[in-house]
């Protein structure tokens, strides 16, 4: 459905993205992750036909974005950053307007729009004018232009940017079911984001990918993985003893939290003994878990720059 190969976007000397390739299939949420000015913006200004490439080619549905752009716009719907609109337009006269623009068939433009209102719970603001909404109400309002069309890829940046969790947890479920029958690319910084809706995820430093793969993949390689991790009291004896453990290779402990994390062995489960070590002991615990890695340690450790060493002269 989206295809990129050997995209680079040059700003004078500065190269936003550098040789970037990926192909997005029908069906799946693909998230883009990376710190600030990674390019993933970038990208996807690039892939609606939004900025042009300084080198490379980008197909979506098959049709090659430089030798159709209008039938390529056609197939997607984008919410950009910050969510542009006409300010002193009514949320449903502004929707009625992109319908006419998206060339909805006039008999279906009113119920398209009813169908994005209900959707997005903007009834109550369908009079309002947009200047007036708040940020979470005006990006549901860019959403619902997003989709009016029912795109058949839609590319969304920072999709919950000033939502309140409630807000949050329907856009999400919304994204879910939507992934079904079309290609979504969404950008954000909200690991939980990541977790929740995507099957896939890039993550995009200085232009250039430096992880692809699933979710559940990459927490696989954070060395949280098959962790265990458990909130109670704990003295120096019980911690020493629980590291002189033959399954263990490390324990941390917040004393200020109370809560303690034991790092297996290269490749071991040790939920059981851990469990087996607290009852014989007669600690009582608030919280115990087997960790399935931490996505924001990845993350951490891909995209940090490496530290250059001062040399002393």
């Amino acid at each position: 459905m989206i295809e990129c190969s050997h995209l680079s976007k040059h700003f004078g000397d500065v190269k936003a993205v550098n040789d970037l390739s990926f192909i997005a299939h029908q069906g799946q949420v693909l998230g883009f992750l990376g710190p600030n000015g990674a390019g993933k913006s970038t990208t996807m200004k690039m892939i609606t036909g939004f900025l042009p490439p300084t080198v490379g080619n980008i197909k979506v549905c098959g049709i090659d974005l430089a030798e159709d752009p209008v039938a390529v716009k056609n197939k997607i719907g984008y919410l950009p950053e910050g969510a542009p609109s006409y300010h002193e337009m009514k949320v449903g006269p502004f929707l009625q307007f992109i319908a006419r623009m998206r060339n909805i068939p006039y008999a279906q433009q009113q119920s398209a729009v009813d169908s994005v209102v209900a959707r997005l719970n903007l009834n109550h603001v369908y009079y309002q004018k947009i200047d007036t909404l708040s940020k979470g109400f005006k990006r549901r309002v860019g959403l619902a232009q997003a989709i009016i069309h029912d795109p058949e890829v839609l590319i969304m940046d920072e999709p919950t940017d000033g939502l309140d969790p409630n807000q949050k947890h329907q856009v999400r479920e919304l994204i879910t079911t939507m992934s079904k029958n079309k290609t979504i690319i969404l950008s954000t910084h909200i690991l939980e984001e990541v977790q929740a809706v995507c099957d896939r995820a890039i993550i995009i430093a200085n232009g250039a990918i430096v992880a692809d793969n699933t979710p559940t993949e990459m927490e696989s390689v954070s060395r949280y993985h098959h962790a265990v991790s458990f909130v109670a009291d704990l003295d120096t004896v019980l911690l020493n003893k629980i590291k002189d453990m033959d399954c263990v290779r490390d324990v941390t402990y917040n004393a200020r939290l109370k809560e303690t994390t034991v790092f297996p062995a290269q490749g071991l489960f040790i939920f059981d003994e851990i469990s087996e070590l607290l009852k014989q002991q007669g600690i009582q615990v608030s919280s115990l878990k087997m960790e399935a890695g931490r996505l924001d340690e990845v993350f951490r450790n891909i995209t940090q720059p490496v530290q250059k060493q001062e040399v002393k002269r």
